[in-house]
């Protein structure tokens, strides 16, 4: 069953009502093998521009991935930003132009120091983030709806800065992704927590990587050593957990040879383990939320994101 919805923008053009459908089908899309999928679509006979009569195209929603990056948590929740703190630079999904490396700048509003409230900022930043739809390099007009239809939102202590696109995937030439970095000039990345930021690509990218420990370990005040089946890409200085299933220890390796003989402080490690009983794992950089998180977690937001898709795209001019 279709749902029609009427929407208007009330501040410039209020009373000119531009429809826009919701549906479910049911399709065999290309490169499914055949198989046919469920899917939510939108569509509008409004125009994205009323004076050449530009259609605005159909949106299916097959996938539910959208990626995101978020600030540190440890920043607080009001801002003092100024005219040398404003800006950051923006990356959405796999563009390639802007400043460089695909990164746009943003330069946010301020009040010469005077804190503001997150939510303010979380405001600024999605305008000042759609704007960039406008402006974007000849090579990254295929991602104009990244931008155009990202959202800012600050919960939990923590801006989130999400994709206006869906995907299959978190990362690879296809995917739905945002990058936060340091701007150039006036950055505030400090200042807003991105310093310190985690996004979903990075933890798509993320697997737990263990192996097998061959050689006994009996406890030491010196170097410990053990054998490891396999290379699982540690180096010095990197961390470990080993563990038997009973005993946990964490560790640091001071040396590695060959990939499978690792060293570290003895001391460190206080239970025996035995050999082809006991497993290592390399200890990476983790989402304390999830794995990683889905900013679509049900149908309500992901219908939601499409009628927005459609509404941000139409010319109510007339």
């Amino acid at each position: 069953m279709s749902i029609s919805i009427d929407t208007q923008d009330l501040v410039n053009y209020p009373g000119n009502v531009k429809r826009v459908t919701i549906d479910q089908e049911s399709v065999v899309p290309q490169g499914f093998e055949g198989d046919s999928q469920f899917m939510l679509s939108f569509s509008t006979t409004a125009y994205s521009d009323i004076a050449t009569k530009t259609k605005i195209q159909d949106l299916y929603v097959t996938d539910f991935k959208s990626g995101w990056c978020k600030s540190s948590g440890f920043a607080g929740n009001k801002f003092a930003l100024d005219a040398t703190h404003r800006c950051l630079e923006i990356k959405m999904d796999a563009t390639t132009s802007g400043i460089s490396d695909g990164y746009y700048r943003i330069t946010l509003e301020h009040n010469n120091g005077v804190q503001i409230d997150a939510e303010v900022v979380a405001g600024d930043l999605e305008d000042k983030i759609r704007a960039l739809a406008d402006d974007l390099d000849t090579t990254d007009v295929g991602y104009k709806l990244a931008y155009m239809n990202a959202v800012v939102e600050f919960k939990g202590g923590r801006f989130w800065i999400v994709s206006g696109s869906v995907s299959k995937y978190y990362s690879g030439a296809n995917r739905s992704s945002v990058k936060v970095r340091a701007s150039s000039v006036d950055d505030c990345s400090d200042i807003l927590g991105f310093n310190l930021s985690i996004d979903s690509e990075i933890i798509d990218g993320i697997g737990v990587k263990e192996a097998l420990v061959l050689s006994d370990y009996a406890t030491t005040s010196g170097t410990g050593t053990i054998t490891i089946s396999a290379n699982v890409g540690a180096a010095a200085n990197d961390c470990m957990l080993i563990t038997d299933g009973t005993n946990t220890d964490y560790f640091q390796i001071s040396n590695i040879t060959g990939g499978t003989i690792i060293e570290f402080d003895g001391s460190k490690v206080g239970n025996e383990y035995t050999a082809n009983k006991t497993k290592v794992q390399l200890l990476r950089e983790q989402d304390p939320d999830a794995d990683p998180t889905l900013w679509f977690d049900d149908i309500d937001k992901i219908t939601r994101f499409g009628l927005k898709s459609m509404i941000n795209q139409i010319d109510y001019s007339s």
